[in-house]
């Protein structure tokens, strides 16, 4: 019965490490986008080896920000744009286009999230603002209650009084 449940348990590793060999598989791309997860207003890079060695110049489509330019990038044979992603665009997948020579058409798709959250979270209690009598009143709670503690623990019977 031991040897059964053992069985089960690396049959069960194995099948999990066999599923991840596509997805390791398919990340060998010709073409990088930076960041994967981009927000509105955000610039993305996007950068190809996908192109011939020799091309110094390429063009790129986004379905979200329109055309941009690929050129010459940092590593040799590789070619780069950035272009920005609109105030106003929805969260979603967004697939880019590139266009290079020799007749060199790749696309990759990446997500765009929605806006990170800025400022305070209203919770129901009204606005979160700081005020000096709030926070005040709330240090001097704070005091007295580690204040009534330690009293409480220095005035408690121990066992080994006599």
């Amino acid at each position: 019965m031991r040897y059964t449940h053992m069985g089960a348990g690396l049959g069960l590793a194995l099948g999990a490490l066999v599923l991840q060999i596509p997805a390791a598989a398919a990340d060998d791309s010709d073409v990088r986008i930076d960041p994967w997860n981009a927000s509105p207003g955000s610039t993305v890079t996007v950068s190809t080896s996908a192109c011939d060695p020799d091309a110094d110049y390429g063009k790129g489509w986004s379905e979200v920000a329109g055309e941009f330019h690929l050129f010459e990038g940092d590593e040799e044979g590789v070619l780069t744009g950035r272009f920005q992603i609109p105030e106003g665009a929805r969260p979603g997948s967004d697939t880019v286009t590139l266009k290079c020579p020799p007749l060199t058409k790749v696309t990759e798709t990446y997500r765009v999230t929605g806006r990170p959250p800025s400022g305070s979270v209203n919770a129901g209690f009204g606005p979160a603002k700081d005020t000096g009598t709030g926070l005040a009143l709330g240090g001097g709670l704070l005091l007295t209650v580690a204040a009534g503690g330690v009293l409480w623990m220095c005035r408690r019977p121990h066992d080994n009084r006599a």
